[in-house]
């Protein structure tokens, strides 16, 4: 039975402060719940409407997680969504491996919206990216924005976060490569396989004292009128080129 104590620390989690203060966050909906499962991230509570549990009983099972099961109503009025049916979990946050350099790398500077970090998320697990490097100014890894646009990919990538002017003064041997306005056609680059992929803030780009870092500025050519891409739009425009022969 959920009680009205769960219920308050539950919702409690959807406020960072409390995320970080228990070290634990939530994952929502179906989809998202069933790439917990099959993660290596630990389970603290998974609530579950009947409906879900019985299209999902046997992988539930075969992973020896206890469920409670609520009606969409009670699940609903716990979860970020506005209508929730399937699943709700309160998951333990997990600390990353220590930094091993696993081919082409992303580093995010400044990206603050949660969107855009799920969604950059989504787009290194397509590409078989497998670390992501974060200032401490990018969005927080488990607002439920995040965890809702990666689709279920945030549990197959490592996120860190770092000093960023720190962290590529060690990159010596690697290849750094900066989203510039002005810079060598993306469509042109010939992409190192071991590399590092700088994206900058949606509004102000790449912080300045990180610019003399960058060993090949690049650019993705504006044909049309628009303004400017998201952040998410330009990391998947570059990365289709850092793959394309692959």
């Amino acid at each position: 039975m959920l009680t009205k104590n769960n219920t308050k620390f539950i919702k409690s989690l959807q406020l960072k402060k409390f995320r970080q203060k228990e070290g634990l966050f939530l994952v929502e909906g179906a989809k998202n719940t069933l790439e917990l499962i099959h993660s290596s991230y630990k389970i603290k509570n998974l609530l579950v409407t009947d409906s879900f549990l019985s299209q999902n009983q046997n992988v539930i099972n075969s992973n020896n997680i206890e469920v409670e099961i609520l009606k969409e109503k009670e699940l609903s009025s716990i979860s970020t969504f506005k209508s929730n049916a399937d699943a709700l979990a309160v998951v333990y946050e997990k600390t990353p491996p220590t930094y091993n350099a696993a081919g082409f790398d992303l580093v995010l500077d400044d990206i603050r919206d949660p969107g855009n970090l799920g969604t950059i998320i989504r787009l290194a697990d397509w590409y078989g990216i497998k670390n992501i490097i974060c200032s401490s100014t990018t969005a927080e890894f488990y607002n439920p924005k995040v965890i809702s646009a990666s689709m279920g990919s945030i549990f197959r990538v490592n996120l860190y976060r770092e000093n960023l002017s720190e962290f590529l003064k060690k990159q010596k041997d690697r290849e750094i490569y900066g989203a510039l306005l002005k810079g060598e056609n993306v469509h042109k680059t010939d992409f190192k396989q071991n590399g590092l992929l700088i994206i900058g803030n949606e509004s102000h780009g790449i912080n300045q004292e990180l610019i003399p870092m960058i060993s090949n500025h690049i650019t993705i050519p504006r044909i049309g009128e628009a303004e400017s891409l998201n952040a998410a739009m330009a990391t998947a425009i570059i990365c289709d080129n850092v793959f394309r022969n692959q």
